[in-house]
């Protein structure tokens, strides 16, 4: 709902132009890009996932062992049956041909928190319906590009993702 606000403030601005709109988010923000492109696909022309969750319960399943419990705590546990519906009905995976913005997905192959597998499957599923998907791994990253080569391609790339969809 906050997003769909920003949006209809967005339309109403004079200043901004509401066919231009990307957004851009990592990790938790990075569920908030699939699902924002899922949830509104004809008010965003480009988005940007950096290490996002794209299954909330294969995120469950798949995140290291140690860090489970603490986020079963926040996000439910996929074990249930209840919780595991609405979970699959919000997961951006299971929306994925709602999303109509190109989307340029980034991931650390080592991330212990978001498993790559994530990143995987929402560029797999885009690809397979003819979405315009980039697709940015850093094999030897963890959840931020710390390495400063890796770094530096990443900002490099989204730079020129965005301009090429919004400008």
């Amino acid at each position: 709902e906050d997003i769909g606000s920003f949006l209809d403030f967005v339309e109403r601005e004079p200043g901004l132009d509401a066919e231009r709109v990307g957004i851009h988010g990592g990790s938790y923000g990075g569920f908030v890009v699939l699902a924002s492109l899922a949830r509104f696909p004809e008010r965003f022309a480009a988005g940007c996932d950096v290490v996002g969750i794209a299954n909330i319960p294969t995120f469950l399943q798949n995140t290291r062992r140690y860090r489970r419990d603490l986020r079963r705590a926040e996000y439910g546990d996929e074990r249930d049956p209840v919780v595991r519906e609405v979970q699959d009905r919000i997961s951006p995976i299971n929306n994925v041909d709602s999303i109509r913005a190109p989307l340029l997905v980034a991931h650390g192959g080592n991330d212990p928190r978001v498993p790559v597998s994530e990143a995987e499957q929402i560029v797999s599923a885009l690809r397979e319906r003819d979405g315009e998907v980039w697709y940015f791994l850093a094999g030897e990253e963890g959840h931020s590009f710390r390495k400063r080569g890796n770094r530096d391609a990443f900002y490099e790339l989204v730079a020129y993702f965005f301009e090429q969809h919004l400008l």
